[in-house]
Formats: structure tokens, C-alpha cells, sequence
């Protein structure tokens, strides 16, 4: 190759690399959301049998777990619980959960048709599996019930 050609090669190079270098921009707005986001899940199957007690003693309560999980990017958050239909004269369901980090539990509460606050104060957080105790009293007045359910329905009411 001459000498000339390979000068003009690098004129060529020298003025390719000139004009890539001269960068364009443009830009874009984006639009985005992050909703209000509340949930809860409950796992497990407890089954609860009274089938002792001292003498002289209501029957002897009994427990059972399951665990639930939570997920809310709210502020004060909270759990309440509820049954369908009304517990036999005589005999009580409670339960408690586990509260997530941040937030406090209303300990053990009885279960009825009308909702009770179980947790409050649930933060902006992504927590499970947490624990959840039931428990089943019976006084011997409540005499001998077959074994039937009750459905507990929880609710979690975002904050803000």
C-alpha cells in the first residue's frame, strides 16, 4: 500500500470517529403507581377435641396452631376476625396471632359474629409465616356437641 492511501485511511477513521462522538439525547416521561396493596393468608387445618378434665373441673380447653402471612404498604394496618354463626351455649373460640415486626397483638380473643381486633399498628411490611393459636373452652354445662366448624373470616383493613 502507498503511503497516500493509508493516510487517507486514517482521514476516513479520524472523521468516522469525529461524527460518532457527537451524541444526540432525547428523553421520556415515564408514569408510574404503586397501589394500595392488603393481603393475608392462613394455613393450616386446626382441629380442636375436648376430651378430658379433672374431676370437679370444667372439661380441659385445648389448642391447636396454623400460621398466616402478611403483606401491606400501608400505615396502621390492622387484623380482625369474626365467625359466621354463634358458638354453642357453653363453649368458646379464641385466637390469637402473632404479630409482624412493628405491629402489636391483641393477644387471645374470643370469637363471635361481630369483629374483633386481633392486630394493629401492621407497617409496610412483607412477613409470614407467623403463628396463630386457637383455642377451644367448654364448660360442662355446654354438654356434648358432635364434632361441627366454624368459619373464621379475617380481615385486613389498610391505613394509609
Amino acid at each position: 500500500m502507498s503511503a497516500r492511501r493509508i493516510l487517507t485511511g486514517l482521514a476516513l477513521l479520524a472523521a468516522a470517529t469525529s461524527a460518532a462522538s457527537g451524541q444526540t439525547t432525547a428523553t421520556q416521561t415515564v408514569t408510574f403507581q404503586v397501589d394500595a396493596i392488603n393481603q393475608i393468608n392462613f394455613l393450616g387445618g386446626p382441629s380442636l377435641v375436648i376430651n378430658t378434665a379433672a374431676a370437679g373441673s370444667n372439661p380441659t380447653s385445648v389448642t391447636a396452631p396454623a400460621t398466616w402471612a402478611v403483606t401491606t404498604n400501608q400505615s396502621g394496618a390492622k387484623i380482625t376476625a369474626s365467625i359466621g354463626s354463634a358458638m354453642p351455649a357453653g363453649v368458646t373460640l379464641s385466637v390469637s396471632l402473632t404479630a409482624p415486626t412493628g405491629a402489636a397483638s391483641a393477644g387471645s380473643n374470643s370469637l363471635s359474629t361481630t369483629a374483633v381486633d386481633l392486630v394493629t399498628g401492621i407497617t409496610k411490611v412483607a412477613e409470614g409465616p407467623l403463628a396463630v393459636t386457637y383455642s377451644l373452652a367448654a364448660t360442662a354445662a355446654a354438654g356434648v356437641i358432635a364434632s361441627t366448624t366454624r368459619t373464621v373470616t379475617y380481615t385486613i383493613t389498610g391505613g394509609t
